[in-house]
């Protein structure tokens, strides 16, 4: 006869040392959620999983557990930004208008030294698609690139980029921009490099 233990209770991860912990178990501790898939943690090692902890408590002023948009405004370096508002809407991926630590790892994850081409350009395609649709409409395109230009243009000049872009990038004449259309332009442009935080 076979003896085994029974398994440790899942509260367990929450009396180690953080030390011992592994990055996701370690998120586990920090965040709102039960548990965190491993996908979600994979860019980041346990120092980096604590200084995003560290950072995210900081920027939560209310300490509700959660980020709202103000609180994200109060870092000087995003107060200018003019597309800080669409990559918040990206980052909080249940429509809350808040971002918890689940949300806030996911979404800096997409910006590591380590993270993938193909994951930096479908952050970046998400900017622009407002609707979530998978698809860059001539509306969407006109409304991202006003965010990033303001005054600079008129509105008659930005609408002529914006209708020769796409007139330019569809290549299957559905007046609108898929995703591999996007890539096309972007991957050649290596916007992808430019997508990088060091944590």
């Amino acid at each position: 006869m076979r003896w085994s233990r029974a398994p440790r209770p899942k509260r367990w991860l929450n009396c180690r040392p953080a030390s011992l912990l592994r990055p996701c178990e370690l998120l586990t501790t920090m965040g709102n959620e039960a548990s965190y898939p491993q996908e979600m943690c994979s860019p980041f090692d346990q120092d980096e999983i604590k200084r995003l902890g560290k950072s995210f408590k900081k920027l939560d002023l209310d300490k509700s557990g959660t980020l709202s948009v103000e609180e994200f405004m109060c870092l000087p370096e995003l107060q200018h930004n003019p597309l800080v508002k669409r990559v918040i809407d990206i980052f909080d991926t249940d429509g809350n208008e808040e971002v918890d630590f689940k949300e806030f790892i996911t979404g800096i994850s997409q910006f590591s030294v380590r993270g993938n081409e193909e994951q930096k350009l479908r952050f970046a395609f998400r900017i622009y698609d407002i609707d979530k649709d998978g698809y860059i409409s001539n509306g969407e395109l006109f409304r991202v690139l006003k965010m990033m230009v303001g005054e600079n243009l008129s509105n008659w000049q930005l609408q002529q980029l914006v209708d020769k872009t796409i007139i330019v990038m569809d290549k299957d004449g559905d007046r609108r921009l898929s995703f591999q259309e996007f890539s096309a332009l972007v991957r050649h442009l290596e916007f992808h490099k430019k997508l990088v935080l060091t944590v």
